[in-house]
């Protein structure tokens, strides 16, 4: 409608409308689009503007100029639509390592992860989900979003990625309790993780260091769900993780074992490989998964992404 109204009548008066429902209005001010995004937008409305002989139009080069001032962001907003027509909205770095971590970004195999859950809701519906390495908590929200878990567990350890996994989740309209990072060195012990029987799930954000987290704090998630997503890509943590998973196996007393499930993009097969094998040699059986060749989530090239349920 845009597009014919400029073939037809563009004035300044049209293209001042224009600017204030895009790039000037508020929730555009708010949740702003990359500066390489305005400044293209914005130069192809001044070039509609002198293709004419409409008066200059003031608001369209000062809004330029305020974009060519502004430094390129680190950061932008993403937005991924899910399948139900709700979407996650996430607050994500623009560099792949940032902050010296890599959580910061939504990795392939959490949007397979996330694909794989959407098909599977009764895994994850009233039951307690607790999600390792949860970066800026993509898939957690879109688990929040469509399976109606009781209770969902964020799990990180990195303080800038637990800070930036709290605003998403609150950008999505969920309130991790209490406050933003819930720690369960001081507040697991002894207590059950519960949420009520509800479409709105309880949220909990919480720092958890794989390497020590006890078994006693484990208990107390009292998780019936473990999920993962892009934790298996570096041979260093992989003892970690290994040990987290033997922590969660005797952790249970006299509750059945959790489910696990982990997925991960085979980037480089001798770590996946070395992955399968520590797991082997303590003991932990695992098998793979049938998932979807390609993710609704990814619109250029598809990762090869696997998932394994191992059963601790």
């Amino acid at each position: 409608e845009l597009e014919q109204s400029l073939r037809t009548a563009p004035d300044s008066a049209l293209l001042a409308d224009i600017l204030h429902k895009t790039i000037l209005h508020p929730l555009c001010v708010k949740y702003p689009p990359s500066a390489k995004y305005r400044r293209c937008f914005l130069t192809e409305l001044i070039k509609k503007l002198e293709s004419t002989a409409a008066e200059p139009l003031d608001e369209l080069y000062e809004a330029l100029a305020d974009v060519l001032k502004e430094e390129e962001s680190t950061h932008c907003y993403k937005n991924y639509l899910l399948p139900m027509g709700d979407c996650v909205s996430l607050w994500e770095s623009t560099a792949l390592i940032s902050g010296g971590t890599t959580g910061l970004v939504t990795w392939e195999a959490a949007l397979h992860l996330a694909q794989w859950a959407l098909h599977n809701p009764g895994l994850f519906r009233d039951r307690t989900v607790l999600e390792l390495g949860s970066g800026i908590g993509f898939t957690g929200i879109a688990i929040c979003k469509t399976c109606q878990p009781r209770t969902f567990i964020f799990s990180d350890c990195h303080p800038r990625v637990l800070r930036q996994l709290g605003e998403n989740i609150q950008l999505n309209g969920f309130i991790p309790e209490p406050g933003v990072t819930w720690s369960i060195q001081t507040e697991s012990q002894g207590q059950e993780v519960e949420g009520e029987k509800c479409q709105n799930p309880k949220v909990i954000v919480a720092e958890l260091d794989w390497g020590s987290v006890t078994e006693k704090q484990l208990l107390g998630l009292r998780a019936d769900v473990v999920i993962a997503a892009d934790v298996v890509y570096d041979p260093e943590i992989i003892s970690a993780l290994i040990g987290m998973l033997q922590k969660l196996s005797t952790s249970r007393a006299d509750r059945k074992a959790p489910e696990v499930f982990i997925a991960s993009t085979i980037r480089n097969p001798d770590t996946y490989q070395l992955f399968q094998a520590e797991l082997d040699k303590v003991g932990i059986r695992w098998q793979m998964i049938p998932a979807h060749s390609s993710c609704d989530f990814l619109y250029d090239v598809q990762p090869d992404v696997t998932i394994v349920q191992l059963f601790i």
